[in-house]
């Protein structure tokens, strides 16, 4: 998903079950009057399709290009279709295509790893602290292989690191916390990025070593008054994230708006806005910045706060004085994630971008060092092992934040197809979000036929809206539909709701009447 200016449009209910109005209001709009008083009956089938098409010329979207493929599971025959071949911006649909091409490289079970060793040795302490067993005189090492999920949503967090260490009878670490990231290659905005997306945590960095998604808070407090400097108050362990403060704070009464930007150039996250006098003190979410030393730091932060005191630095790897030597270190703790089968669940519920580079970057040959060219070739090699053509798809990145990432509905429904499981029990169909329940599509076509019906990946940046996925129709039949808009003219909530109106009517499609 984009930044927080480009978030999703919520409806009300009541909103909702006004979308078979609106959209017969349309298809009325464009739909010739007949001649004689007795109106020629309709088939269901190209009524449905004077519908969908109607949709497209709805409020705000008139202007916009789409693509669209309607294709029914059940009798393998092709509902509808508009553009199907034109490559468009797909936004976060594309992580369909990263975790289907994932799971195809490594499987439902694949975990990553994390290892934490140790360098020197563990000595007895005096008598008078005997009762704090041991001091470690060294230093202890992170590796990391790309985990996005320990302390994020659906991962875990650093106690079982802890207890690890404790239970080896290190009660005091007389050295670093180091973080070793170079089991991947450094961590990067993918090609074409927006830069005034780098300082939100949509498009927080990934690496080899992840926590909480790299994300971390600000707090912004107003001064006592108009046109001084707000004041900034940060997570005490976030260390190696230097902030610039441009919030100013405004008049009594004046609007508030506060946001991240990692403008070109600098090193340092700058915060910017206003804030007005008397406000409440605001939270705001931003990226990290270096991923690796963010992560040492956490995990130093929380051995001291358990009683085992860090006389160290966090540190990266990678600015270290000297290399280290890896005959030094001893393993003494591995984490396993979770399987892959449950962290999808975070990533398509909630469209979360670092999960999806992460598993996007299982694509990449085991012969191969991982970078993300490595995945992205493994990913393009897997989609024409499945009979794609190449041309239908060009990616540049796991998550679908890069504007230079194209597909077109076709490839997106053939993904579809192959992924579809009948029973609606596999890990795939339960990490899609659910129409009016969950996930990006919790307060979307509530009060409609595809309540509770439609699982679907949403895709939202500025002037970009998609949806993809599966409904059921009205007669029980299975179909898999992708709907793409780009450059619509409207806001997006227009491109919302035209969409959610060709899912809806989908849902009370039936092959024996006509109308929704």
């Amino acid at each position: 998903m984009g930044h927080s200016r480009c978030r999703a449009w919520a409806r009300s209910a009541n909103a909702a079950s006004a979308l078979c109005l609106l959209l017969a209001s349309a298809c009325t709009a464009h739909r010739p009057v007949p001649s004689s008083a007795t109106p020629a009956p309709l088939d269901p089938i190209a009524e449905l399709r004077r519908d969908i098409e109607a949709a497209t010329h709805l409020r705000g979207v008139e202007q916009g290009v789409w693509g669209i493929v309607v294709q029914s599971l059940d009798r393998a025959d092709r509902l509808f279709e508009l553009n199907p071949r034109t490559l468009l911006v797909p936004a976060s649909t594309a992580k369909l295509i990263s975790v289907a091409s994932a799971v195809d490289a490594v499987g439902w079970d694949y975990r990553f790893q994390t290892s934490l060793s140790v360098s020197g040795v563990i000595v007895d302490v005096e008598a008078a602290e005997r009762s704090e067993l041991g001091i470690l005189k060294g230093d202890l090492l992170i590796r990391g292989s790309g985990d996005p999920s320990i302390g994020g949503r659906g991962g875990e967090d650093f106690s079982g690191w802890i207890d690890a260490i404790k239970s080896r009878g290190i009660r005091r670490i007389d050295g670093r916390v180091i973080g070793d990231d170079d089991a991947l290659e450094e961590p990067r905005p993918a090609l074409a990025w927006a830069w005034d997306d780098l300082g939100y945590t949509t498009g927080a960095l990934f690496g080899a070593l992840n926590f909480a998604e790299n994300r971390t808070t600000v707090t912004v407090a107003p001064a006592g008054m108009a046109g001084q400097p707000a004041q900034l108050t940060g997570e005490p362990f976030a260390v190696g994230r230097p902030v610039i403060n441009r919030v100013i704070t405004g008049e009594p009464g004046s609007t508030q708006l506060i946001w991240p930007e990692q403008r070109p150039g600098e090193p340092a996250v700058s915060i910017a806005g206003s804030i007005p006098v008397g406000a409440r003190p605001a939270s705001l979410a931003i990226a990290v910045g270096n991923p690796t030393l963010w992560f040492a730091s956490v995990l130093r932060s929380r051995l001291i706060a358990a009683g085992i005191p860090v006389t160290g630095p966090a540190a990266d790897i990678d600015d270290l004085d000297r290399p280290l030597d890896p005959n030094e270190f001893a393993v003494i703790y591995v984490h396993r994630s979770k399987p892959l089968a449950d962290i999808i669940k975070p990533l398509l519920k909630e469209s979360i971008n670092l999960y999806a580079e992460a598993v996007m970057r299982l694509n990449a040959p085991p012969e191969a060092f991982p970078t993300n060219d490595a995945a992205l070739e493994g990913l393009r090699q897997r989609l024409t092992s499945w009979g794609l053509a190449p041309a239908g798809q060009q990616l540049v990145d796991g998550s679908g934040l890069s504007r230079r990432d194209v597909i077109n509905t076709d490839t997106l429904v053939a993904v579809l197809r192959r992924m579809h499981d009948a029973s609606g029990s596999s890990p795939w169909m339960a990490a899609l979000p659910v129409a009016g329940v969950d996930g990006s599509l919790e307060t979307r076509m509530r009060g409609t036929a595809a309540e509770n019906n439609v699982r679907a990946k949403t895709g939202t940046m500025s002037n970009v809206r998609s949806l993809a996925g599966y409904v059921t129709t009205r007669d029980g039949e299975r179909v898999a539909f992708a709907t793409i808009v780009n450059n619509f003219e409207g806001i997006g909530a227009d491109a919302n709701q035209a969409i959610d109106a060709i899912a809806v009517r989908l849902a009370a499609f039936s092959r024996s009447t006509s109308g929704p």
